[in-house]
């Protein structure tokens, strides 16, 4: 008899019964309290996701209809902006800086599976977003990527590799079409 080419007793789950636990009380919570608080109740969202491990500026604004998936490896900083129905596939940590906005429908994916592998294990790498930058709607930000300062994703991008400070990228995949006319200038308070 010929073995299927996915075999559920050669997979194995990643993630511990604690995790497991962990990501199930989130589920219900991000479903029956998250999601339902009105758009202008943002410090109860925020309450949330600190509840659950995430750094998150109070500054932040984090809409209701976002889907995280593990908040505790996620930091968003001061006046940075999630949309509506930004999916954050948190595996491994998100990293948002300052004055960052993620515009609708966009995708930041920490994790993939080894194609080449039978057991198809999990691979992770975090996702790092600079100051400034601006990701727009429905651009998809793939593992390991690191927007650099001032960075901007065109709509429907899809990001592989790192993006220098102030380019402008597009397309899938995505590449340099131009750099920004204005770059954020860095933040002053930050600790050397």
């Amino acid at each position: 008899m010929k073995r299927s080419f996915y075999d559920p007793a050669v997979y194995r789950s990643h993630h511990s019964l604690s995790d497991k636990l962990y990501l199930l009380v989130w589920r219900v919570m991000r479903i029956a309290c998250f999601r339902f608080t009105p758009s202008r109740l943002n410090g109860i969202r925020i309450g949330l996701l600190r509840i659950f491990g995430a750094d998150v500026a109070a500054t932040a604004v984090i809409h209701p209809t976002c889907r995280i998936y593990s908040p505790r490896t996620l930091r968003i900083g001061e006046r940075s902006c999630l949309a509506e129905r930004v999916d954050c596939y948190s595996v491994a940590a998100i990293d948002i800086g300052d004055d960052v906005t993620v515009s609708q429908d966009a995708f930041l994916c920490t994790a993939s599976h080894d194609i080449d592998a039978a057991d198809r294990h999990l691979v992770t790498r975090p996702i790092r977003i600079e100051e400034g930058a601006w990701i727009f709607a429905r651009a998809i930000i793939l593992p390991g990527v690191t927007l650099e300062r001032g960075a901007v994703v065109a709509a429907g991008a899809v990001v592989h590799g790192d993006v220098a400070q102030a380019a402008v990228v597009a397309g899938n995949p995505a590449q340099a079409i131009r750099e920004r006319r204005y770059c954020p200038p860095p933040t002053t308070d930050t600790v050397n």
